[in-house]
């Protein structure tokens, strides 16, 4: 089981040291820090100093802050996120934002449509277009070790073709796709479709007809038949560059489904092939065994978002961060999870990966976006997207709030004072 790297010594009280965006004021005769009025808790002795890039929530704005709550750098874009954006090592951004053009049925929560890169100088570098009337890309993205540049989106399955397919409604809907592009192209080299990978179990006279427990690889596709027609809501995802696989926060399903990366675009729509030779079936899944009708293993997801896998070199490196809305509660947890060396999912067999470390507390609530990043000391770093940032040590010691006031952020991420995309913009310390 993975653990995190104990901290031996305690941090010192945080020194802001030169920064060109942070002038010297920002610390009085005796060094202590001139806290904003958004620093609700600081605990210089557990405080990492480090940075935050809060992302704003569908804003126009996002920006990084240090611990005393100043704006170190910010970000003004010509329109709105929708809504992950990424700090790249150039220094540069990538983001998901919203289309003008966007079709008004597929407008869901978190609805983008256009995938930019944003130069230093807040010029354009590329876009991608990706809205239309029966797709749109939508939430987060994320730039692959490869170059290419990797996506959610909707796609619309119409009335009839999703009924001949054993799908319980009498409207439109819109289940989930991953597209990875070139951008050197704008081709698109990979695409997964959740619907090449679906299961129904209401009416054996119609396509996909089988039992949900003894095939967990499927997907229950009556699971959640909302009227929207924006069943299943993915709303994060993450990548493994060992495993090659892909970590697909399923909001609606409380559930994070993983996907094979290795397949070929017609391995995805198959159930052979790839690394796994499971094509586009699912390879795990966890959170929430009764999507499958699974009776062994506990439902732990209730809603959830940004399935964050931490990276080498980081305390923990190997396991998954989660942030679990906690809607029926009114109480979010963080999560930090063991994921399996070797992927397995069996029919009544418990398939959820155990439990390393969590964190939640009475006030910490969001019914919507928020998730939670690992700094290089150990500390994870939570935003709670209704009310700002939560530093919390490897011990569960709240370090350090940050209240957004009135403000609602889509995600925070740890970004260490060595950061070469800090160098790439010009601010060094």
């Amino acid at each position: 089981m993975k653990t995190y790297t104990q901290v031996l010594s305690l941090l010192g009280i945080l020194t802001i040291m030169s920064c060109n965006n942070v002038d010297d004021n920002n610390l009085d005769s005796d060094s202590t820090p001139q806290l904003s009025d958004n620093i609700e808790v600081y605990d210089a002795s557990n405080i990492h100093n480090g940075l935050v890039f809060a992302v704003e929530n569908g804003s126009q704005t996002s920006y990084l802050l240090d611990k005393t709550g100043k704006r170190v750098h910010t970000w003004d874009f010509d329109s709105k996120s929708g809504n992950n954006l990424e700090l790249l090592p150039n220094g540069k951004i990538l983001g998901m934002f919203k289309a003008e053009n966007h079709n008004p049925k597929l407008s869901f929560g978190g609805y983008g449509g256009v995938v930019k890169i944003i130069n230093t100088d807040n010029t354009l570098d590329w876009e991608y277009n990706y809205s239309d009337s029966d797709h749109l890309a939508h939430h987060d993205v994320k730039m692959l070790p490869n170059g290419n540049v990797l996506f959610l989106a909707w796609e619309k399955i119409s009335t009839a073709t999703a009924q001949a397919a054993g799908v319980d409604v009498t409207h439109d809907i819109f289940p989930e796709k991953l597209m990875e592009i070139d951008p050197a192209t704008d081709e698109i080299v990979w695409e997964w479709r959740s619907w090449d990978h679906i299961i129904q179990d209401i009416d054996a006279n119609l396509l996909n007809f089988g039992d949900l427990a003894t095939n967990p690889q499927l997907i229950n596709i009556n699971y959640n038949l909302i009227p929207s027609g924006d069943i299943m809501h993915s709303n994060g995802l993450d990548y493994d560059p060992d495993k090659d696989v892909v970590y697909l926060s399923t909001n609606y399903y409380s559930e994070v489904w993983v996907v094979d990366h290795s397949t070929t675009t017609a391995e995805a729509k198959s159930s052979t092939g790839g690394n796994y030779n499971k094509g586009g079936d699912l390879v795990y899944r966890f959170g929430n065994p009764t999507t499958y009708n699974n009776t062994v293993g506990q439902k732990l997801f209730d809603r959830n978002h940004f399935p964050n896998f931490i990276e080498n070199g980081l305390p923990g490196a190997g396991n998954l961060l989660i942030f679990v809305n906690g809607i029926s509660v009114e109480q979010s947890t963080v999560y930090e999870l063991d994921l399996p060396d070797t992927f397995s999912l069996l029919p009544n067999t418990d398939n959820e990966p155990p439990v390393v470390w969590s964190f939640t507390d009475s006030d910490l609530f969001s019914s919507k976006i928020s998730g939670a990043v690992r700094y290089a000391n150990g500390n994870t770093l939570i935003c709670e997207g209704d009310y700002g940032f939560w530093e919390i040590t490897s011990s569960g010691e709240i370090a350090w709030k940050y209240n957004g006031q009135e403000q609602s952020f889509w995600r925070a991420y740890a970004i260490e004072l060595d950061n070469v995309g800090l160098a790439n913009l010009g601010i060094s310390f």
